[in-house]
């Protein structure tokens, strides 16, 4: 989605009153709707790695007792627990992820957002293959264990490379 489009829609959620406060403060509670926006996403994101750790604790504790639990078992617990918080702890109100000088404008705040939401085609890749992986184990099909728990692992890496970029994306290095 076009940050455009973004910023339309935002501005099409608003009542009478944020329509007002941008007339009279050049945008402002548009730039907030999108900051409060992005804020939401976060945190569903930060709730859906919550989640994915309880079930991932049965399945490593099904694993453990099965014998089949690898590596890859607890270091999905790791990652999950860092990302997560690296979520819950994003930069709040893009201040440190945006260039200080200057304005920040909607679009700049648009992009981000779509930046965050294209995230969560990711989260439900992850989650897929959880789901699938614990409906393997109340099966006590354990086979394909310990590929599908190394494949997690590789999502979920990908998931915090793109995170990681984020930041990249919106505060480019200076030389």
């Amino acid at each position: 989605m076009a940050e455009r489009e973004t910023i339309e829609k935002v501005k099409d959620k608003q009542g009478i009153l944020a329509k007002i406060q941008n007339v009279f403060g050049l945008g402002y509670a548009t730039k907030e709707d999108l900051r409060e926006l992005d804020k939401k996403l976060r945190d569903l994101y930060h709730s859906d790695f919550k989640t994915l750790r309880h079930r991932w604790e049965e399945l490593y504790l099904a694993a453990l007792n099965a014998g089949k639990a690898t590596d890859d078992f607890k270091k999905v617990i790791q990652i999950m627990d860092r990302i997560a918080e690296k979520v819950h702890h994003a930069d709040y109100g893009y201040a440190g992820l945006m260039d200080r000088k200057g304005h920040i404008r909607e679009t700049e705040l648009a992009r981000v957002f779509n930046y965050d939401k294209a995230l969560s085609a990711d989260v439900e890749a992850i989650v897929n293959a959880v789901n699938e992986l614990h409906k393997d184990s109340e099966a006590e099909n354990w086979t394909e264990a310990a590929a599908k728990a190394k494949n997690i692992k590789s999502l979920i890496l990908a998931f915090e490379s793109k995170w990681d970029e984020r930041e990249k994306q919106f505060r480019p290095l200076e030389v």
